[in-house]
């Protein structure tokens, strides 16, 4: 018999650790090769695990278990033969013979089994059986022989103390934070504790990219197959911004200041898994449809989960749009190790006063937070004028005065 270990993979230099996420198999199927067998959770993202070889799969890891990276978490039986029609040969088939022969002790020894199996929890779920306080005998088991799962355990609802009123639902549930969600924790506390976090406002008139996206919306989409959005002109509006403040494109080292000449924008993009922030590489050097263009692809890597880590690494300045789901004003957390943090928000036809007149036009708060220990008060608000006059006026700013020539039209 040739049985393959399956070990995990270094998903990264710096990552001696993954948490089994999701299996997508079962124990005893047959896999093929290159089938995603698993979803495992690292500190930076969340990558599937490919089979490396066909055979019926043994599992070694429970959902939830953290296991180190060279760790094997399954076994692959490559001499098993795939079954007809594509199902999974069952590990005892050979015994189901012998149970139809003598009947009656199969059925007599059940019960016991149930009994013993229904009072010991998989060490998943004993654990949160343990941190909730509750017994394993409270608890009814669906796995195989009523042996508690982990789900059964997370269901489990912890006795309330009293009387319920009639009628109510009490009931509560544990879900354990996913590595990456736990580290994006620990990196916004360290953000709050170890920087000099400060936030400036202003708040920017839609009204010229309103007009442009109108006039040019469906030519660009014909000629490109792509939208043309905002965030392609609030992206080269902070790429002209860093150059006439490059503190603000910088991070700290210990004592020391490291100012870019490149600006790499991290653009914050909410995925299946949580917030993901992919970089566009020397954003300063694209066009309007390029940053469309590539902000697409990204957000399709990100929805699909197929992001790598090279794809979410490095970047020097980030933008985050709350407005897309309603958010008014926000001070946003800086993404470390970089220095600052552009936020936008929703937009609201508000009146305003414009050549003496009041007149009503669309308007967006955006916010910058800084890390005041590089970025001093000049420099920050100076960075978020010179975005504002770019998003207000973006043909002479951002357009060179040609808005069919920057769109390549």
């Amino acid at each position: 018999m040739s049985i393959l270990e399956m070990k995990v993979p270094s998903p990264g230099e710096s990552i001696t650790e993954v948490e089994i996420a999701t299996w997508l198999v079962k124990d005893g199927d047959y896999v093929e090769k290159d089938q995603p067998i698993a979803e495992v959770d690292s500190d930076k993202a969340t990558l599937e695990l490919p089979a490396e070889q066909s055979g019926v799969i043994t599992l070694k890891a429970e959902e939830g278990e953290v296991v180190q990276v060279g760790q094997v978490v399954c076994l692959i039986d490559m001499d098993a033969a795939k079954p007809e029609g594509g199902a999974a040969a069952p590990a005892e088939a050979p015994k189901a013979e012998a149970k139809k022969e003598e009947p009656a002790p199969v059925k007599a020894e059940a019960p016991k089994t149930d009994s013993y199996a229904a009072q010991t929890p998989s060490p998943a779920a004993k654990k949160i059986l343990d941190e909730k306080g509750i017994e394993a005998t409270q608890v009814k088991g669906t796995g195989r022989d009523g042996r508690i799962t982990k789900e059964d355990a997370v269901t489990a609802s912890v006795p309330a103390m009293g009387t319920a009123p009639a009628g109510g639902n009490r009931s509560q549930s544990t879900t354990k934070l996913s590595v990456l969600r736990r580290k994006v924790a620990a990196r916004l506390v360290s953000v709050k504790n170890e920087t000099a976090m400060l936030t400036t406002f202003n708040e920017v008139d839609m009204s010229e990219i309103f007009r442009i996206r109108k006039q040019y919306k469906e030519e660009f989409i014909a000629k490109h197959g792509i939208g043309l959005g905002f965030m392609s002109f609030f992206t080269k509006a902070v790429t002209r911004a860093l150059e006439l403040y490059p503190d603000v494109n910088a991070s700290i080292d210990g004592d020391f200041k490291i100012n870019y000449d490149f600006a790499d924008i991290s653009i914050a993009v909410s995925g299946p898994k949580g917030l993901m922030v992919p970089v566009l590489r020397n954003a300063e050097n694209m066009t309007l449809r390029g940053v469309e263009a590539n902000i697409k692809d990204l957000a399709i890597k990100v929805r699909d989960g197929k992001i790598t880590l090279d794809e979410m690494t490095g970047g020097t300045f980030t933008i985050t749009n709350g407005g897309t789901f309603g958010s008014m004003l926000s001070t946003p957390i800086i993404n470390p190790p970089q220095s600052a943090i552009l936020g936008m928000h929703n937009i609201i036809q508000r009146p305003v006063a414009v050549d003496g007149q009041v007149v009503i036009r669309p308007m967006m708060y955006v916010a910058l937070s800084y890390d005041h220990r590089i970025i001093d008060g000049k420099e920050s608000v100076g960075f978020l004028v010179a975005v504002k006059e770019a998003i207000d006026n973006p043909v002479e700013f951002l357009m060179g005065g040609d808005e069919r020539k920057a769109l390549e039209l």
